[in-house]
């Protein structure tokens, strides 16, 4: 069931339900850039048979508004839309699954409104901490020296978009999977290129926002909140990840109080068929042992 949400004032966000309805409601946040649709619909429907999963399209991005050129936002509001999203489809308290820029604002959701949560999983994604990370023979290092992004990613980023026609959109969008994929899984061209397809024809277009990248990144830091975490936290650790490469994960399980760690073997900064099932594993794992009230 597709509906769209009122998160702010000329703000309306895309959502699909999946799953039965009195099922524990499992609300999916992607990262920047990216629309709904970039959880996998083999993934969704695994978790949708156990879950009322609802995934979204942000701002700007798939069918939701995209405006930020006229009302700039900040990453915290998208935050709030994750909040907004939950109370426009009547969902008290939801099992949350935060992947990169998405897992970010899982912390934020996790730091500020822990009552609305059952659980939360933290995928490909940095803390918001500024706790140093322990190495396991107990030496420390500060959170801002751990390993940063890769250079092949950051040059690939560092490229100005050209808009040469759709075809050419998806080839350039396919090269970017295979570098943010990492080495370790062979990469499969024809499935980044079916699954573009489909994100284009759902948002009606072949144009690349940079609006994530731009929005003010100010007041993010959830140090103190994170520490005192009540909530069942699991966080994705995935080796082959570019962008936030180990010990990140690690790194942001020691900042979440009682969270998990669980390695998804090959697994780098995307959601290739390989990863599907045993994410979704790990997903249900932990939301299945989580006591609803």
């Amino acid at each position: 069931m597709q509906q769209f949400i009122d998160a702010a004032p000329e703000v309306r966000l895309w959502t699909e339900q999946r799953g039965a309805a009195d099922a524990a409601p499992l609300l999916l946040i992607m990262g920047a850039q990216a629309s709904g649709l970039g959880w996998p619909e083999s993934l969704v429907d695994t978790l949708a048979a156990h879950h009322r999963v609802v995934r979204y399209d942000h701002r700007d991005t798939g069918r939701s508004t995209w405006s930020f050129e006229e009302r700039p936002y900040r990453i915290a509001d998208l935050a709030d839309d994750v909040i907004a999203v939950l109370d426009g489809l009547g969902i008290d308290r939801a099992h949350i699954v935060g992947m990169s820029l998405g897992g970010m604002l899982a912390q934020m959701v996790l730091a500020d409104h822990p009552d609305r949560l059952l659980s939360a999983t933290l995928i490909s994604t940095m803390a918001l901490s500024t706790t140093h990370y322990t190495h396991p023979d107990g030496s420390t290092v500060p959170a801002d020296a751990l390993p940063g992004i890769s250079p092949e990613v950051l040059e690939l980023w560092s490229r100005p978009v050209e808009d040469q026609g759709p075809a050419a959109e998806v080839e350039r969008r396919i090269e970017h999977w295979r570098v943010l994929a990492g080495d370790q899984l062979p990469f499969d061209d024809d499935y980044f290129r079916a699954f573009e397809h489909h994100v284009i024809a759902h948002t009606g277009h072949h144009r690349v926002s940079t609006a994530h990248g731009r929005a003010e990144h100010d007041g993010m830091l959830r140090t103190d909140r994170l520490a005192r975490n009540g909530v069942p936290a699991l966080v994705v650790s995935a080796p082959s990840d570019p962008v936030f490469p180990p010990p990140h994960p690690q790194h942001l399980a020691q900042c979440v109080q009682g969270a998990e760690l669980v390695e998804i073997p090959g697994m780098g900064h995307a959601l290739p068929p390989a990863v599907h099932a045993p994410l979704a594993t790990a997903i249900l794992a932990h939301t299945g042992a989580v006591t609803v009230a």
